[in-house]
């Protein structure tokens, strides 16, 4: 009785381990032909790719050892969710070394965190989740004639970390940080979908 839990354990590694390596190489065939897939991260580096094989493995390994009857069909499917939690996870985490390195230096001004690349002003607190209506610019300063620093996604939620007093401006936070500046005119607060600032 043991060897067979044994031999079946190995078979449900096994299996995951082939299933993450079909799921990394169909990813990669699927995101050169511009579909999305596990490894689609818009930022780069590897992390999502290593996320997606361990996910792969571990949801493959879960699968097979709660799989009753059916132990094959459950390390598929644990696999599959294995590697799309990992993915997910890895993606993120390249974002957000990108950020660092994007956003390397940052100064405090007005009890902010601003990102070296834009310029200070005035500020009154909002701290609240605002969306972008389309896709906008962010400035390096609250104006259309500052350089731009990056861009918002039309739907992208973003940290609005406060207004620029005596404009229609806001500064847009990334973890806490200032990045850059939207007009108001572009942009609305979560749960408001039609509302105006």
């Amino acid at each position: 009785m043991r060897t067979s839990k044994i031999n079946k354990l190995i078979g449900g590694g096994a299996a995951a381990a082939i299933l993450a390596g079909a799921t990394l190489a169909s990813a990669g065939a699927a995101q050169a032909a511009g579909i999305g897939g596990v490894t689609n991260c818009s930022a780069p580096g590897g992390k999502q790719e290593v996320g997606a094989v361990l996910g792969a493995v571990v949801g493959g390994l879960v699968g097979n050892k709660v799989g009753g009857r059916h132990p094959t069909g459950e390390t598929v499917v644990g696999a599959a969710a294995g590697a799309a939690a990992g993915s997910a996870i890895g993606c993120q985490m390249q974002k957000n070394t990108a950020r660092e390195h994007a956003y390397g230096g940052t100064y405090t001004r007005g009890g902010y965190r601003l990102s070296s690349s834009i310029a200070p002003a005035n500020y009154s607190r909002i701290g609240d989740t605002f969306v972008a209506t389309r896709t906008v610019n962010l400035r390096a300063a609250p104006s259309t004639g500052s350089g731009r620093v990056g861009s918002l996604r039309a739907g992208e939620r973003f940290q609005a970390l406060a207004e620029v007093r005596g404009t229609d401006w806001i500064l847009v936070g990334e973890n806490g940080v200032g990045v850059g500046y939207v007009h108001q005119a572009y942009v609305h607060p979560e749960g408001r979908r039609y509302a105006r600032y």
